[in-house]
């Protein structure tokens, strides 16, 4: 069999850097003579991108090597492959522990992806990755990693050539601006297999950024593990700030979003340039945990409640139609009762239009782990229903103060069956914080165009608004 009549399916799980991953690897085979598919079951080889950043995250992975595996009964499907977080976190544990994946390759097999999965094939299984502290690979100050990194492997970054292929045909796409992270949550273990913080070259941002324009995209979604960190290992912490006019100014774009904002790095310069470049959307990710002072020192995390509330109206002062979305972690090792009340005063006065909401667990190799007064799981659990219902109300008011603003859409969504038409409101972040569904004069609307249209209602975060004619 040659390797122009073999086959893989990109299985892609958790976040939208992974997306960004997938891509990458998809161009990189497709050059190589491999036919994509979307359907798994149709492939000769399933590639399963997985995810480790927490324990529902990594079952769901394995659910996903499991059932490709069981393909191998009822479709072409001949070998199951496991990459991504999980299997660069674990390697040879995971491989040992799952055979029902033929080869588990983590970061650095990523360029050779092609060989990899032709020995896979022809039953020579390359060896299981074998893990280990990424952060050690490139220098601990920043400024000295540009030199350093040849032959470290940076999923998502590309190369000049620019390998990658789209999975899908959203008229939005991320495009990764960073990888890895500096800073070390006690809670959080992806530094450890993501590695040290290394932005890209604003060149090759752009490039992309113009080559996914090419291909239909019109809002472009910024992704890193960290984006506030951008260009501080290239000596320039205002790098952000001037690589969104380059961006917003690429023909074909129409809106710029910024993800993953750590509210300790946020400067002053980079709030006041999210909000007056012309495309730049009125979305702010900012991840806060918690609120609890005492309790995010613990976290090995920076700001309290005040501080917060602070910044947020900050960005309202600037922007009052801003969404603002964030995470928060309950049960964290020490948190009591008090610590629970000052998040829950928080959220009710922060008015946030999206939280998610999440239990802590331990996670291999973190300072949390190893830290005492672990929270009872049935408390952790009572603490999250608790939380939840406050945020779905709180969201839910947030969306119903929306009602009579107008918004611009991007249209997603046409049903085929009802006719509905749907998309996102700028202050509405991808897949995850709600769409807004169009009424009216949506006969001739088709996927990728930006409409004005009048908020009429709410079905909880989602909104229900009229086209403007």
């Amino acid at each position: 069999m040659s390797a122009s009549t073999r086959s893989v399916a990109l299985v892609t799980l958790g976040c939208t850097r992974n997306d960004v991953d997938s891509e990458e690897l998809a161009g990189r085979l497709s050059a190589e003579g491999w036919l994509l598919v979307d359907d798994a079951s149709q492939a000769d080889v399933a590639v399963v991108n997985t995810c480790g950043f927490i324990e529902q995250a990594k079952k769901d992975s394995i659910d996903a090597i499991l059932e490709a595996n069981d393909l191998r009964e009822h479709g072409r499907t001949q070998k199951v492959v496991a990459v991504g977080c999980l299997a660069e976190r674990y390697g040879k544990e995971l491989a040992d522990e799952l055979p029902e994946a033929d080869a588990v390759l983590g970061f650095d097999s990523y360029t050779d992806m092609s060989s990899h999965l032709r020995a896979v094939l022809d039953g020579r299984a390359p060896q299981s990755h074998t893990p280990g502290d990424r952060r050690t690979l490139l220098p601990i100050s920043p400024v000295e990693r540009d030199a350093a990194t040849e032959g470290v492997a940076l999923p998502g970054h590309g190369a000049g050539d620019l390998p990658r292929a789209r999975l899908d045909d959203r008229p939005w796409a991320p495009l990764k601006i960073a990888s890895g992270c500096d800073r070390r949550c006690s809670f959080c273990a992806i530094p450890t297999f993501r590695g040290a913080f290394v932005s890209r070259r604003p060149h090759d941002v752009v490039a992309e950024g113009r080559w996914l324009a090419s291909q239909g995209v019109r809002e472009l979604f910024l992704v890193s593990e960290n984006s506030t960190s951008y260009g501080k290992d290239l000596g320039d912490l205002d790098l952000l700030e001037q690589l969104l006019p380059d961006l917003v100014g690429i023909d074909g774009i129409d809106r710029v979003r910024v993800s993953y904002l750590q509210p300790a790095e946020i400067r002053p310069g980079l709030l006041r340039a999210m909000a007056s470049v012309p495309g730049v959307v009125p979305w702010y990710d900012i991840s806060f945990q918690h609120a609890s002072g005492p309790l995010l020192r613990r976290m090995r995390r920076f700001g309290d409640s005040a501080s917060f509330l602070e910044l947020i109206r900050t960005v309202r002062d600037r922007q009052p139609e801003a969404g603002i979305r964030s995470n928060v972690i309950l049960g964290f090792p020490g948190e009591t009762e008090e610590d629970v009340t000052i998040l829950e005063d928080f959220l009710v006065e922060a008015r946030l239009d999206v939280v998610g909401v999440f239990g802590y667990s331990d996670e291999d190799g973190t300072e949390g782990q190893r830290l005492a007064d672990k929270v009872d799981p049935d408390v952790v659990a009572e603490r999250v229903e608790r939380i939840t219902r406050l945020v779905e109300e709180l969201t839910a008011q947030r969306a119903e103060e929306r009602i009579g603003e107008q918004v611009s859409v991007l249209v997603e969504e046409i049903d085929a069956e009802t006719g509905e038409v749907s998309g996102r409101a700028a202050h509405q972040g991808p897949d995850i914080d709600g769409a807004t569904l169009l009424t009216g004069a949506v006969e001739e609307l088709t996927p990728g165009v930006l409409v004005d249209a009048r908020v009429t209602g709410t079905e909880g975060i989602d909104l229900v608004a009229e086209v403007v004619a």
